[in-house]
């Protein structure tokens, strides 16, 4: 079997968890079939299956969602070899529909997020937003099978597009390498030295894009009510907009005028100093308010780290509410109350050390027995099977 994974993301340009996904699926299914990649960006020489584009010369100046599609008809093109077409994510989408067309190909696509219950993108995108809209949707309606990665996941796609046979919708979870994503030694310590992150206090550590679905707002806000003792440590960049990024620049700088220990790392981590500074925090926070499953939830249970998560989409299906973390309330409630949420469990778990390190070894434990790659490509190859 030869397969087409059509994907914007792929190491080593990868910023969000779709791209992880992507990562690891393809290392892991490629021990049973034949993987061809099909990326954005630039030429990846050191891989000869896998191919990369960049949108067309003449779009240079056009809208992001246009030179999307310029990258996806190119792809399209390309993938006439192949047996199934695997996309994920609008960005690449149309390659998959457009490309199954052509070729008379079964597609696959894996759900990471719905373009209805991301408004915020026409921040992005302006009229480009109605266009990504519209590729999705045409993803969804042709698609031989859809991949939700989580039965939050499944539920939002059931009900964004209602014309979906359900029994095209499988459920296969995101995963962790846990081999890669584990607790380091205490001595290890050069990361938090190289941020001036103190040793000797607590902190609650965020991961991710500057975008409004990741909730960053909602967690500076409520950083404002931490105990004086804590820490915040935000690994944060990529903003959606340079409107957002200011906003984002003056909450932090307001923010790190009422009290001590705000540290901002605008720049991505390698993975290991990544996985020093998830091993070392007191508290994983996740404040999102749209999170299909939220990956970066599993990377730092791996780390052995208490997670602090907002009650959205798939995350519950992952962090276990007093057992691996604890989930704050946020989409019946006003956005004040979510803050004060996101503080009172911060302060909860970093006034208890012991409390919040039993959390962590036990989702290391959930995360191991529950979320293997290995598993999940498993089951991908036979949904592959079953609609050749």
């Amino acid at each position: 079997m030869r397969v087409g994974m059509l994907t914007r993301e792929y190491p080593p340009e990868v910023y969000g968890g779709a791209g992880v996904h992507v990562e690891f699926l393809t290392r892991e299914l490629r021990k049973f079939v034949d993987v061809q990649v099909h990326c954005f960006g630039s030429p990846r020489s050191e891989e000869a299956d896998v191919l990369a584009y960049r949108p067309p010369a003449g779009l240079s100046g056009a809208n992001p969602a246009l030179r999307t599609i310029g990258v996806d008809l190119e792809i399209a093109d390309a993938v006439g070899d192949l047996d199934v077409l695997h996309s994920h994510t609008w960005y690449a989408n149309l390659a998959g529909v457009l490309g199954a067309t052509l070729h008379g190909l079964p597609h696959v696509l894996t759900a990471h997020s719905l373009e209805p219950q991301r408004p915020w993108k026409a921040e992005q995108l302006g009229g480009g937003y109605g266009i990504s809209s519209w590729v999705e949707r045409q993803a969804y309606e042709t698609a031989a099978a859809i991949i939700a990665v989580s039965y939050g996941m499944r539920a939002d796609v059931l009900d964004a597009y209602p014309f979906v046979d359900p029994a095209r919708v499988h459920v296969i979870h995101n995963g962790i390498d846990t081999s890669l994503y584990a607790p380091v030694s205490s001595d290890s310590s050069d990361v938090l030295s190289r941020f001036g992150i103190s040793r000797s206090r607590p902190f609650a550590l965020f991961v991710g894009r500057i975008t409004r679905q990741k909730g960053l707002s909602h967690l500076l806000a409520a950083a404002a009510s931490f105990d004086p003792d804590v820490q915040l440590v935000l690994c944060a960049g990529a903003p959606d907009t340079p409107s957002l990024a200011a906003e984002v620049e003056a909450t932090v700088a307001s923010l790190s005028a009422s009290r001590t220990g705000v540290v901002w790392i605008r720049e991505m981590l390698p993975r290991p100093d990544l996985v020093q500074l998830l091993t070392h925090a007191t508290v994983f926070v996740c404040p999102s308010v749209y999170e299909p499953l939220g990956i970066v939830n599993l990377e730092a249970m791996a780390c052995e780290t208490a997670v602090v998560a907002s009650a959205v989409g798939g995350i519950p299906e992952v962090v276990a509410d007093g057992v691996t973390g604890l989930l704050v309330p946020c989409l019946a409630v006003e956005p004040e109350e979510f803050e004060a949420g996101l503080a009172a469990a911060v302060n909860e778990l970093a006034g208890n050390p012991a409390r919040a390190a039993g959390m962590g070894r036990a989702g290391r434990e959930r995360a191991e027995r529950e979320f293997s790659w290995e598993a999940i490509a498993h089951r991908t190859v036979e949904l592959y099977d079953s609609i050749l």
